[in-house]
């Protein structure tokens, strides 16, 4: 598995910028793409040089025009024990979340049909677990082979996987498995301390292992430095594979938890953080996440310029609020952006 100081090796590589990447203590199942001082440095870009930057690289992987929609279903909601700062479902901390048991099947594919009907083509099922049992597992296994023969891609986030369990996952047909690495090593402590970054390395590579695609990213906005907004990048980016889908959150601050009033980060400095994405990672599929209600169109805008092209969408983002899928779809119509 990663090892964060673990020196991996030797060779430098060329970057898609002509930069030379500089060695950089990664692990063992890590390659030296980028350096966390090559990322800041695209953080300190003028701004439209590095959204040109950005825009350039998007074009050549992808169509411009096109945004990958999914829809997130919290299917089992709060009383996790974890201690994330930023999450209004960990039992700790006294907020409006309630504590709901795992959703009956049927339910979850009437909820599944209408993310269908409404454009969605990847359907995420999340529960709020630190790891689920076996006894968890078997009804979500049932719900991800239903909701993948009525055609949609699946995607589930559950939390850390024991062994064995992400093989069944895979022959239950899951295509997606999220689990975010949140921020940079060295600020996680800050923020999390139930589990740490290697057990989040951890569960990604048994997913790699299963064959099933990884969607992992972080949480912007909780503090970090600009420094540190890079450094979470270059974990993602330099993994010996980087995430097929790459969620970048802002945060969504709820009273209660104890990152509630944390200073707001500038909306351009999210969009900084996508286009830096973009660049170091050409070939997967951003994602606005977690925060998006809060930002205006135009805001919304840069970032499908900058390089974002995945969204979630619908009435609710697990717990938080999110734009309504109608919303988005006359955001679509504006800007001339098909959904796929």
């Amino acid at each position: 598995m990663l090892e964060n100081a673990q020196e991996t090796s030797q060779q430098s590589i060329i970057n898609i910028d002509g930069l030379k990447s500089s060695k950089s203590d990664l692990g063992a199942d890590t390659v030296n793409r980028w350096s966390v001082a090559e990322i800041e440095a695209l953080f300190d870009l003028p701004f439209s040089d590095l959204i040109h930057r950005a825009q350039t690289v998007h074009r050549e992987n992808f169509d411009p025009n096109a945004v990958q929609v999914s829809t997130l279903l919290s299917i089992k909601t709060g009383g996790c024990s974890e201690d994330c700062g930023y999450c209004p479902q960990a039992a700790r901390y006294h907020t409006e979340v309630e504590d709901e048991p795992l959703m009956k099947l049927d339910d979850v594919l009437i909820a599944a049909q209408a993310a269908k009907d409404s454009g969605a083509s990847r359907f995420c099922m999340g529960a709020a677990w630190r790891s689920p049992k076996q006894r968890d597992l078997e009804p979500v296994l049932k719900m991800i082979a239903e909701v993948k023969a009525m055609g949609l891609e699946t995607c589930a986030t559950l939390g850390m996987l024991k062994e064995g369990q992400a093989a069944q996952l895979k022959e239950a047909g899951l295509d997606y498995y999220n689990h975010n690495l949140d921020t940079a090593p060295e600020f996680y402590g800050d923020v999390i301390t139930t589990r740490t970054y290697q057990d989040r390395l951890d569960t990604l590579g048994s997913v790699r292992e299963a064959d099933i695609h990884v969607c992992s990213g972080g949480i912007i906005g909780m503090g970090e430095t600009r420094t540190q907004r890079a450094g979470l990048l270059a974990q993602l980016a330099n993994m010996s594979q980087p995430p097929e889908s790459v969620p970048i959150n802002l945060l969504t601050q709820v009273e209660g938890t104890p990152l509630h009033g944390t200073e707001e980060l500038d909306p351009l400095e999210f969009v900084r953080t996508i286009a830096a994405a973009r660049i170091s990672m050409p070939t997967s599929f951003v994602r606005l996440s977690a925060g998006r209600q809060s930002m205006s169109e135009a805001i919304q805008a840069l970032c499908f310029i900058a390089g974002a092209n995945s969204i979630f969408y619908g009435e609710k983002l697990l717990t938080t609020g999110n734009p309504e899928a109608e919303t988005d779809k006359k955001l679509f119509q504006k800007l001339g952006i098909n959904s796929i």
